[in-house]
């Protein structure tokens, strides 16, 4: 049913991370799918100022700790190495991860979400983002 699997995912959010993962896994081991792990690190002003500035080193600190965290996350999950992979984007996360999911021809994104607060309905949340504009089906998981 499914071949490619993304699961974008904020490694600071473990409890998020852990329920949208093990859904991911649940559905690819039933389909035989691959699972992609992507993590979207948001460009603040700060990086963007230090970054045109020339610190590109902040750019690389928070790539490097980002990479490591998800290989920290990757050896967690029981899957096959072969049928899982991950990657790293700097941007909008709705954006990186509708872009991602052409990119891999994914068939599902599993993407975790917190309850509606008023926030999220004021602002918007990133699940919120990718369901209304992703031509990708969406699984939701709370």
């Amino acid at each position: 049913m499914y071949k490619t699997i993304l699961v974008p995912v904020d490694i600071s959010e473990d409890e998020l991370t852990s329920k949208a993962v093990k859904h991911a896994l649940s559905l690819a081991n039933k389909t035989g799918a691959k699972l992609h792990i992507l993590h979207v690190l948001p460009i603040s002003s700060a990086i963007v100022n230090a970054y045109s500035l020339g610190y590109e080193e902040i750019k690389d600190k928070a790539t490097i700790k980002a990479e490591n965290d998800l290989k920290m996350l990757l050896d967690t999950i029981d899957f096959p190495d072969e049928k899982l992979s991950y990657s790293i984007a700097f941007g909008s996360p709705r954006d990186e991860i509708i872009e991602t999911a052409i990119e891999i021809s994914a068939d599902l994104i599993v993407i975790g979400s917190r309850r509606p607060n008023i926030s999220t309905h004021l602002l918007g949340s990133n699940a919120a983002g990718v369901v209304k504009y992703s031509k990708t089906s969406v699984l939701v998981v709370r």
